[in-house]
């Protein structure tokens, strides 16, 4: 099975990757491109109360991040939250096949939109 080259990545797993190695360094080493839809970007970019991850997301070189909202299917945002429901909408509009997402939901409706 070949290596995916590309990934749409949700918000949690970002900062757990920011939480656990300090860097979002190692998307850029796995993938040729990681894409960051722009809903994700503004989830991360409020920081919460302790501004966790900010920095490290604007430093990261490797993300190709998206300045504009996207229009999503009803049905994603009536079963997901905004970020997963752009992450799913993302790859389907790019024909990405590879997602990464954290909840179980989100995963399950990923599998039948036919992403991994």
């Amino acid at each position: 099975m070949p290596k995916p080259t590309q990934i749409v990545i949700n918000t949690s797993p970002l900062l757990a990757l920011i939480a656990g190695l300090g860097d979002l360094a190692i998307l850029g080493e796995l993938y040729e491109t990681v894409f960051v839809t722009y809903e994700v970007g503004q989830e991360i970019l409020t920081g919460g109360k302790l501004g966790f991850g900010i920095a490290e997301f604007e430093q990261a070189k490797s993300l190709q991040r998206l300045d504009k909202p996207l229009q999503i299917m009803p049905f994603l945002l009536n079963s997901l939250d905004l970020g997963e429901a752009s992450v799913i909408q993302l790859s389907l509009n790019l024909g990405i096949a590879t997602v990464c997402i954290d909840e179980a939901i989100g995963r399950r409706i990923a599998r039948l939109n036919s992403l991994k």
